[in-house]
């Protein structure tokens, strides 16, 4: 099972192994609070990808499709091919993300990708 949840929620058990997904620490969380099993920041999208989508620069298609790009090459592609790994390894990963944003974010798009290479 693969799942995704924003950081600050509470951890559950049943979010199982939690990888946090974003190339920044979210903020005002303590990393006992976030309890996240793996910080896995390089599989996040570029600085200059971020703050574009953030921005307002470019809409979430365009992110999406930038971002799977990014995905393909690199740090990324090996810090995807990881989380690929994980995701094989455990019965239940979490993807954790701090965006408020819960239907437009990395960490949408990583699963979507996840669950369809399954």
């Amino acid at each position: 099972m693969l799942q995704i949840k924003r950081v600050y929620e509470e951890a559950s058990d049943a979010d199982g192994y939690r990888v946090l997904v974003d190339r920044l620490w979210p903020r005002g969380l303590s990393k006992e609070r976030a309890h996240v099993d793996l910080w896995l920041k390089e599989v996040g999208p570029s600085r200059e990808l971020r703050q574009a989508f953030h921005g307002g620069k470019i809409d979430f298609v365009a992110f999406r499709q930038a971002y799977e790009e990014e995905l393909k090459h690199g740090e990324t592609r090996e810090a995807f091919l990881q989380l690929q790994e994980i995701v094989k390894g455990h019965t239940q990963v979490t993807l954790l993300f701090a965006a408020k944003n819960q239907a437009e974010n990395q960490a949408v798009v990583l699963e979507a990708l996840l669950k369809a290479n399954q």
